[in-house]
């Protein structure tokens, strides 16, 4: 076996996966999974959190919306209204996962996303000429792309009236269901990936006022995440709300796959996204994933491995960081831009943040839970506004660009 040939090699390889055919293998695993966990629990071997599994999928939802424009009830252009509609499905899937509390809004959102969404698209679908009809015309690749467009939009909407009627069928029964729904959206998935990769022009970019990249509506997203889990904190502290530790760290979890799967970025810094890296996104969405679905089964686990990759990356961040101050400018000293300033000191109080939150994760009792949170709070505000500087960065090279 040659060296170019070996697996090791392979494993390192650039792999491309489209962020559309990322969101729906997370959503794909997550069904899978819920299916294979169901199947235990009707025998009453297993403990289940249903929250768990309707936080996911809402944030499922909301992924698309944000990065994509894609809703439950068609593509739409990026605007501000539908970012700030995606920010809100997200917010309630968080605390959907975060409060183990009997609520009907998630639910109802599962049903109209499911049920009247995956309808209107079906139908979308059999009318616009150029989707099914053309698929059809186009054979190979393209009809696998109809049937599992077909076989996603049926068993959502039989999902959806298992969520609004749940003892409609015997409870293994709905965990097949599950599992079949789960193993069509990753087919579907895998087949849109096959053909973006030969068609690149199959996909189509976002478009709309909102002009964020994919790094940095996952830069959002975390931000919320660290903002909504700081601020539940305080009341959790007080006593005045229930809270599942296990699903906000399984949820944490799947965000770090999000940005694995989409950007190679981790925890501990940007890499080349290889099948390596892939592969590594893949475990940690499922060690996510059953930690949200079954109540604490790996929280000793996820509390260590999160504190550590949040101790490591501060570290990092720091030393990256500190390395430009290191090196002497070969002419005159000159000013930094105050942007540039600014950036600095959001990344150093980012990366003390973080070694703050690892510490407090492994080290029990070290830091006041009431201080957990604002900690958390305030690594989520600070995220938001390393989002705005970099949007800011990004107007500017873009004027740059234009002058010349």
């Amino acid at each position: 076996m040659t060296k170019a040939n070996s697996p090791t090699h392979a494993l390192f390889q650039e792999a491309n996966i489209p962020l559309e055919a990322v969101i729906l293998t997370i959503g794909g695993m997550a069904l899978l999974i819920a299916g294979i966990v169901l199947f235990p629990v009707s025998r009453g071997s297993l403990p289940y959190y249903e929250n768990g599994l309707y936080g996911l999928l809402l944030i499922v939802f909301a992924l698309q919306i944000i990065t994509l424009g894609k809703t439950p009830f068609g593509d739409l252009r990026r605007s501000k209204l539908l970012l700030a509609a995606g920010i809100a499905l997200a917010c309630v899937g968080m605390a959907t996962c975060f409060l183990p509390i009997a609520h009907p809004l998630p639910r109802l959102l599962l049903i109209v996303c499911f049920g009247p969404g995956s309808l209107l698209l079906l139908l979308q679908m059999c009318l616009a000429s150029d989707k099914l009809r053309a698929w059809l015309q186009y054979g190979g690749i393209f009809r696998r792309l109809a049937f599992g467009c077909f076989l996603v939009y049926g068993l959502a909407v039989l999902v959806a009236a298992l969520i609004w009627k749940q003892q409609l069928l015997p409870l293994p029964v709905t965990a097949a269901v599950l599992l079949l729904f789960g193993a069509s959206t990753l087919f579907l998935a895998h087949t849109l990936q096959k053909i973006y990769l030969a068609y690149p022009e199959a996909e189509k970019q976002p478009e709309g006022e909102v002009q964020l990249s994919a790094e940095q509506d996952l830069l959002l997203l975390m931000g919320i995440f660290m903002l909504l889990l700081g601020g539940l904190l305080i009341p959790v502290n007080l006593g005045l709300l229930p809270f599942s530790g296990s699903a906000q760290l399984g949820l944490l979890m799947v965000i770090f796959a999000v940005q694995m799967l989409a950007s190679g970025s981790t925890p501990i810094g940007a890499f080349r996204r290889s099948r390596l890296m892939i592969l590594l996104g893949l475990v940690f969405a499922a060690l996510g994933i059953v930690s949200c679905l079954i109540p604490d089964l790996l929280v000793a686990t996820l509390t260590v491995l999160v504190g550590v990759l949040n101790i490591l990356g501060g570290i990092s961040g720091l030393v990256k960081t500190g390395i430009p101050l290191l090196k002497k400018p070969a002419g005159p000293a000159k000013q930094a831009p105050p942007i540039l300033t600014k950036l600095f000191t959001v990344q150093v109080t980012l990366n003390l943040l973080a070694m703050a939150f690892g510490t407090s994760m492994l080290i029990p009792n070290l830091v006041p839970g009431m201080l957990i949170g604002l900690i958390l709070a305030a690594n989520g505000g600070v995220l938001l506004y390393l989002l705005r500087i970099l949007v800011v960065l990004d107007k500017m090279r873009r004027a740059a660009a234009g002058s010349e």
